[in-house]
């Protein structure tokens, strides 16, 4: 009962408000003048290689050098900080938001990233799969992946040293990856989304009805 709770509650939300609110902060200090007016859409990269930049928001000057900051999302500017436009403001200071309408295949990550229980990267670095954790997931497939406390299941990459990461979290299957081997991750942010065996009917339930219920 309190599963069934819980989903429904999950899904309304999202139907409420099928958006993420993206915040963007200052990435160093310096004087800011905006680019953008509030309800203005703005782009994410485009091209073949996202190599094409998205929108200008704002531009950044320190030191005689102005940096102008383009969007990373598509969407509409829902919020501007205007006390901060032609002021100095400090790093991390929040400038603005974009209003990201999700699309089906978001709406279910993020509705699985509730679900499941995220593993986190301990520190910025780069990360690949164990050996043994690789290699079966190249043979079956992550989802034939069992793990368990204590298991090592990653191999964490920093100042040219190796060092094996031992999973925390409840047991289960490796149901989401969200990296790349190789790639360089920020300390806290996901690596992977285990779900406890008792919870897969519920989990694809969602993905079920998320892709009946939406456009």
């Amino acid at each position: 009962m309190s599963q069934k709770i819980h989903f429904d509650e999950i899904i309304g939300r999202y139907r409420s408000d099928p958006y993420d609110y993206v915040d963007m902060h200052a990435r160093h200090t310096g004087k800011v003048r905006f680019l953008v007016d509030e309800q203005a859409e703005v782009k994410g990269p485009s091209g073949e290689w996202k190599h094409i930049p998205g929108t200008p928001l704002y531009e950044i000057t320190r030191e005689r050098n102005t940096k102008v900051i383009t969007s990373e999302t598509n969407g509409t500017v829902s919020a501007i900080n205007w006390d901060a436009d032609n002021t100095f403001v400090e790093a991390g200071e929040k400038l603005l938001t974009i209003r990201h309408p999700l699309k089906k295949k978001e709406i279910i990550e993020a509705i699985l990233q509730e679900v499941l229980f995220l593993f986190p990267a301990p520190e910025r670095a780069r990360y690949y799969f164990s050996m043994d954790i690789q290699s079966r997931i190249e043979r079956k497939g992550a989802r034939s992946v069992l793990v368990k406390p204590g298991d090592e299941i990653i191999t964490m990459s920093l100042m040219k040293r190796d060092t094996p990461v031992y999973y925390t979290g409840e047991p289960g299957i490796i149901h989401s990856i969200y990296f790349r081997p190789g790639d360089s991750i920020d300390q806290g942010v996901p690596l992977i989304g285990v779900c406890a065996e008792e919870k897969l009917p519920l989990v694809q339930k969602i993905i079920t009805r998320v892709k009946a219920d939406w456009e």
